[in-house]
């Protein structure tokens, strides 16, 4: 029997799991992976096996809502029952907010749990659900070990410069600083580009997705991210703003247009290329729309790509590659090849072919700069970090 890894990625509404097998030289290898959606109102499980074969579903009554203890209960359930080659030795989370205590993953006991909840105030949108899924795992399965994998910890290498706002320590000291996220997937990249480019010492990475940053990386840590106290920093985003002049929010509430409740859902849910084109977040329907609305939203993604590129760029001292990775960053060719264009000045020279073909190499021969696509994988990471821990242990 396989040792097996529980992945989890626990939200308010929905539970993302997969089951990574240890299968000796092949590595960690995909059992199955699924989800419980809709949790408040109309609760269903699928999942499919690791070759994407749909293998089991279920659906709770229309209008029951379930918690994450009922949604984890069935989910491992179900693994006893059909993954019966396989024996779960641990559990991995995704958990957005390390804070300053955690800069590498870490073995939750009691006391790491009660400070992850204690961060829910700096990041309310995912960490409650985050330590919910923890402590729900806890009260099924008590003997356990579980594993927390941080979004913030890569970037706690950033050196001091770059983690602070300028604002009196008082604020400061209230965990208000860059804190920088997406960090499971500039760890993947930071591990993954030295066996297609090991002489990349100087680079930025592009997590252009639904939720998009970037990263500038030397010598495999990072120096700085364009997320800072929130994931609505730096780029526009699907729905979030990205960097806004914070007078602009001040003004909006002296003017009364908004409370502190609906600014957050203007920042969060109803800003970046949805509310730039008043069309579409997705920038697939962006791309096949004529209209000028949907350009406008595409060119200035593009623009801010390019600005915080260029301002990497010089405090790396050069760079030696650039990644695209994450939904945007891998499958949307033209808008690759927008940045790498505005970039050519850096001698980034872009293979037309390679980039439409999605690369890995997208950049020609002759450039000074290497461009890559490679494809990112969190999942992957929290595996990896979990037996490491366990075995560590």
């Amino acid at each position: 029997m396989d040792r097996g890894l529980l992945v989890l990625n626990s939200g308010s509404s929905s539970l993302k799991f997969a089951v990574y097998r240890e299968t000796g030289e092949a590595g960690l290898q995909v059992a199955c992976r699924g989800e419980v959606q809709k949790m408040m109102t109309s609760p269903r499980f699928a999942v499919r096996s690791g070759d994407d074969a749909e293998v089991g579903s279920h659906a709770w009554p229309s209008g029951k809502a379930i918690d994450a203890k009922t949604a984890l209960s069935f989910v491992t359930g179900w693994i006893n029952t059909n993954q019966k080659d396989v024996r779960i030795v641990a559990s991995g989370h995704r958990v957005v907010h390390g804070g300053e205590r955690y800069t590498t993953p870490t073995l939750v006991d009691a006391k790491t749990l009660d400070y992850l909840d204690g961060l829910s105030a700096l990041e309310p949108s995912h960490q409650p659900a985050e330590v919910g899924g923890i402590r729900a795992i806890a009260s099924v399965h008590p003997d356990m070990p579980q594993v927390a994998v941080f979004d913030t910890s890569f970037h706690r290498t950033m050196p001091e410069v770059s983690q602070l706002y300028a604002l009196p320590k008082a604020v400061r000291d209230e965990g208000v600083r860059h804190w920088g996220f997406h960090g499971i997937s500039y760890d993947y990249i930071n591990r993954a580009l030295p066996k297609h480019d090991p002489q990349a010492r100087r680079v930025i990475v592009g997590h252009l997705g639904s939720g998009a940053s970037m990263c500038a990386i030397l010598d495999g840590k990072s120096i700085a991210t364009t997320m800072g106290f929130s994931a609505i920093e730096g780029l526009p985003m699907g729905t979030r703003c990205g960097a806004i002049d914070a007078d602009a929010l001040l003004y909006l509430m002296r003017r009364k247009l908004y409370d502190a409740q609906s600014l957050e859902r203007l920042l969060y849910q109803e800003s970046g290329l949805k509310g730039l084109s008043e069309i579409s977040n997705d920038v697939r329907t962006l791309l096949a729309s004529p209209a000028p609305e949907a350009k406008r939203a595409i060119d200035y993604f593009v623009h801010r790509i390019v600005y915080f590129a260029g301002a990497y760029a010089a405090l790396l001292g050069g760079l030696d590659a650039i990644v695209f990775t994450a939904g945007i960053g891998e499958n949307a060719p033209s808008i690759r090849a927008a940045a790498c264009q505005n970039l050519a000045w850096l001698g980034l020279e872009l293979d037309q072919s390679a980039n439409r073909a999605n690369g890995p190499l997208i950049s020609s021969r002759a450039s000074k700069i290497r461009a890559w696509v490679i494809p990112t994988n969190e999942e992957i990471m929290i595996a990896r970090h979990t037996l490491a821990l366990i075995d560590g242990q």
